[in-house]
C-alpha cells in the first residue's frame, strides 16, 4: 500500500503546489482588484493591499512552478505574519483557537507554503522544466 501511494507523491506535489498558488491568487485578486466582491475586502488597509499583492505575485508564480522554494518560503512567513497580526488578536481577549478568530486559512497556507519550500515545485512545474533543459536531465 505504501509503495502504491509513494508512487503518486510527485504528481500530489505538483497538485498541491498548483492548488495552492490558485487559492492564494484569488485572495490577491479580491484584495487587489476587488473582484470577487468580498465585504470583508471593501475598504482594507495599506498593509493588507501589500498582503494582496504578494499574494497576486506569488500565487502566479507558485501556479506556475516558477520560483517554487523562495516564493513560498516567502508565502508562508507572510501568512504567519497574517495570523499573529490579524487574527490572533481578534476579538475582546487573545485567543489561539483559529475557529473562533478565522485563522485557520492563515495556519493552513503558512503550513502548507512551508512544505512546498522544502520539497519544491514538484516534476510538473516551470523549475523542473528549466532544470531538466539547464541540466539535461530530471531532478
Amino acid at each position: 500500500m505504501n509503495q502504491t501511494f509513494a508512487r503518486g507523491q510527485p504528481i500530489v506535489l505538483s497538485l498541491l503546489r498548483f492548488t495552492t498558488g490558485l487559492l492564494l491568487l484569488q485572495y490577491g485578486i479580491a484584495k487587489i482588484f476587488k473582484f470577487p466582491v468580498v465585504p470583508y475586502f471593501a475598504n482594507i488597509p495599506p498593509l493588507i493591499t501589500v498582503a494582496g499583492a504578494i499574494e497576486l505575485i506569488g500565487g502566479t508564480l507558485l501556479l506556475l512552478g516558477l520560483f517554487s522554494r523562495p516564493v513560498a518560503f516567502i508565502l508562508s512567513g507572510q501568512m504567519a505574519f497574517a495570523y499573529f497580526l490579524g487574527h490572533m488578536f481578534k476579538g475582546a481577549d487573545p485567543v489561539f483557537l483559529p475557529l473562533l478568530n478565522g485563522g485557520t486559512p492563515a495556519i493552513l497556507f503558512c503550513f502548507t507554503c512551508l512544505y512546498l519550500a522544502t520539497s519544491g515545485g514538484g516534476p510538473i512545474s516551470l523549475d523542473a522544466m528549466l532544470n531538466k533543459n539547464i541540466h539535461g536531465r530530471a531532478v
